[in-house]
């Protein structure tokens, strides 16, 4: 029988949510400006109805929705300024290029990184991964030497390591979960002191909420002599991400998780690593000369881009970074930690669920079970009410099969969502008890 009310997270005594390394969210909504009507309305599909109902759309951990200026900037572009970008010497092709370099400043910014050009333009957070998997890790990684993973890893940060093994005969090593769902740093010091070349960790759990302490595991890595990856596709458009700060040297995160378009994401690196790195694809852009004999490359980060890129969802891509400085990272984890806060509060009223995850430092990532209920039963019967929430394992199997479980029911909520959102999830979930005649 599934526990009831067991619910995560608490909050400082001063009503703040507790983020890492002992830092603190603004005050929430309540204390602060934020007009969550005005800024429902820059999402067109918030307007929208699913089988004749509201959408309550809770699924911004897969993917976040977009806002107006993201969209008119997209089609602006395709519009008045569709052209190849870089090479061409004719006028549209000088606005794409600018564009395109433009948005890629607006993406460092957004990530606090001071040289953009140690911003790489990816399909997303998976390919950003596999780049450094198979250019860094193909190069500079021997058989016998150690990449140290975690329990918690996304399988786009495990994947890519496994065929690195697969190629190089490198040894995986993975860092335990706690049954509260943090990382067991005891373990973790234990595999460090194994002297891993790679420390390859997410900054939040997609899966349970969990901010991992960034900059400490980053810190013990380093004296280690392990370099660090950081998976922020959680984490860059909730938190103030700042890789100068953290101190990593590699951090891979998406666009569409962050107000932009899908099929673009980004990878940040030190500048002296992409210098090292060899080319990840080969193909027009990325070199400086070419002969029958062998060629030479470009500069980083194009030596990294390949082809033509997808110019339209970095123009996008820049426009989302724009929209979210302009709203502020504070502003933003401040209206979430009230969301959170409230939804703890109303899910922790809830007979028959748990949810999974920490008590301390965690997001708005609500993963749970509810009695015997199937997680896509209890979705199906959400979505006939408007309500759209995710099911299943998340991309987290390993994570799953920790806790003995096939999946999960998630909701995740976003800078556009609302109080009356989560009590509508709430009142979905009592609908959903009827529909089984009860849960046990």
């Amino acid at each position: 029988m599934t526990e009831p009310n067991q619910v995560a997270g608490v909050l400082a005594p001063d009503g703040r949510a507790v983020l890492p390394d002992g830092d603190r969210a603004a005050p929430g909504p309540q204390e602060s400006p934020w007009d969550i009507e005005a800024i429902r309305a820059q999402f067109p599909i918030l307007s929208r109805e699913v089988h004749g109902r509201p959408l309550v759309y809770l699924d911004n951990a897969a993917s976040s929705q977009q806002p107006h200026r993201v969209l008119s900037r997209v089609e602006r572009y395709l519009r008045e300024q569709h052209a190849n970008v870089h090479r061409g010497a004719h006028q549209l092709s000088a606005e794409a290029t600018e564009a395109y370099e433009d948005a890629r400043r607006a993406v460092a910014a957004h990530v606090g990184a001071t040289n953009p050009a140690e911003i790489v333009f990816t399909r997303g957070t998976t390919e950003a991964v596999n780049l450094v998997a198979s250019s860094w890790g193909g190069a500079f990684v021997s058989p016998g030497d150690e990449i140290l993973l975690t329990k918690m890893e996304h399988h786009s940060n495990l994947v890519p390591w496994q065929l690195l093994a697969g190629r190089t005969g490198c040894v995986l090593r993975f860092v335990d979960v706690t049954p509260e769902g943090t990382l067991d740093l005891e373990d973790f010091d234990r595999l460090l002191a194994r002297q891993p070349r790679l420390v390859a960790f997410t900054h939040v759990s997609n899966s349970l909420g969990t901010i991992n302490p960034v900059r400490e595991i980053v810190a013990r890595a380093h004296a280690a002599g392990a370099l660090t990856l950081v998976d922020g596709a959680q984490a860059a458009p909730h938190l103030l991400s700042d890789v100068s700060r953290i101190g990593c040297d590699f951090y891979a995160f998406s666009g569409h998780k962050m107000c932009g378009p899908t099929g673009v994401g980004a990878l940040w690196a030190r500048r002296e690593l992409l210098e090292e790195m060899p080319p990840y694809q080969g193909g027009g852009e990325m070199i400086s000369e070419v002969r029958l004999e062998g060629s030479s490359w470009a500069k980083p980060p194009h030596k990294f881009e390949a082809g033509t890129p997808n110019i339209s969802g970095v123009v996008g891509f820049g426009e989302a970074a724009r929209f979210l400085a302009e709203l502020g990272a504070e502003a933003i984890e401040s209206h979430e930690a009230a969301l959170k806060r409230y939804a703890l509060e109303r899910l922790g009223d809830i007979d028959g669920l748990r949810l999974y995850g920490p008590r301390q430092e965690r997001t708005s990532v609500f993963s749970f079970t509810y009695g015997d209920v199937h997680p896509h039963d209890l979705s199906t019967i959400l979505d006939q009410w408007g309500i759209a929430i995710r099911a299943g394992h998340h991309c987290n199997q390993p994570l799953m099969g920790h806790y003995g479980i096939s999946g999960t029911a998630r909701a995740s909520f976003y800078l556009y969502n609302s109080t009356d959102e989560i009590d509508a999830l709430c009142d979905g979930l009592a609908l959903a008890a009827e529909v089984f005649g009860g849960i046990s």
